[in-house]
């Protein structure tokens, strides 16, 4: 008995597994976000309604060479990305404030699972917030041109951009004071694809805002996934769109991990 005290095996915790707390807090934040249907039936239908408003409402009056629901389709599915990674904010927020941070940090669970946790939730609201769009825009006339190879990059490039999203929601939910400014993210995210090739064509713009479209994330997204999925050039879009999801992300980690360990520590 002795050499067991002595070696630190007798009355230690157990080991604690680093993929089974993130699979836990993954389990933990989807049963969250399906408990909360007011907010998810908000995420998942509000860039429905956007793009059928968009498509029957100001459609007819946009001349863009192609049908516009298909123009419109990856603006809408970034829009997704938005509302979805608001809701991250305020989870992420409502984790910090709530004392469960502290339950978890009592437990040996990491701070990587629990921002991890939320992280994986966000993305999966959004891939079915995106697969609910690409359905309802079929119904309605969507009609892509993209091979398999075309829809594994364009896949892989929303992906990239959704994970960024996320991580950078996760951010503000450790810097905002209240609720409503983690959910105020919202309005920064939804109003990026505005200023870009989202719902019209860049050349229609003034020469002031055309400066704006072409040099903010979110157009370079745009241009790869509607290029990709109507089979038209994509020029330098996707690398220039892969290399600000990698920069926001290796940004919005970073400072993730510092803020969790400031606001826990």
């Amino acid at each position: 008995m002795s050499e067991l005290a002595a070696s630190g095996t007798v009355g230690a915790p157990p080991a604690r597994s680093g993929p089974t707390d993130l699979a836990t807090m993954i389990g933990r934040c989807l049963r969250l976000s399906a408990r909360n249907v007011e907010a998810l039936i908000m995420s998942l239908m509000l860039p429905i309604m956007l793009m059928l408003l968009f498509v029957y409402l100001f459609g007819g009056a946009i001349d863009t060479g192609t049908s516009y629901v298909s123009y419109v389709v990856p603006g809408v599915i970034l829009l997704c990305a938005g509302f979805g990674s608001a809701t991250t904010a305020v989870a992420v927020h409502q984790d910090m404030t709530g004392g469960i941070a502290d339950r978890f940090r009592s437990m040996d669970i990491s701070g990587a699972s629990v921002l991890g946790g939320q992280v994986a939730a966000s993305v999966a609201r959004n891939l079915v917030s995106t697969v609910l769009v690409f359905g309802v825009a079929f119904l309605i006339g969507f009609r892509p041109h993209a091979g398999l190879v075309d829809w594994l990059a364009a896949g892989g490039i929303l992906l990239a951009f959704i994970l960024a999203m996320s991580w950078l929601a996760a951010v503000v939910g450790l810097l905002a004071r209240s609720v409503e400014a983690a959910n105020g993210f919202t309005f920064f995210m939804t109003f990026l694809p505005y200023p870009s090739s989202a719902f019209v064509p860049i050349d229609s713009m003034p020469a002031w805002s055309r400066g704006i479209a072409e040099h903010q994330p979110v157009n370079p997204v745009i241009e790869s996934l509607r290029g990709l999925l109507l089979d038209t050039p994509v020029g330098n879009s996707p690398w220039i769109a892969l290399t600000w999801c990698a920069g926001l992300l290796a940004v919005s980690v970073t400072l993730a991990v510092v803020l969790f360990r400031r606001r826990t520590g």
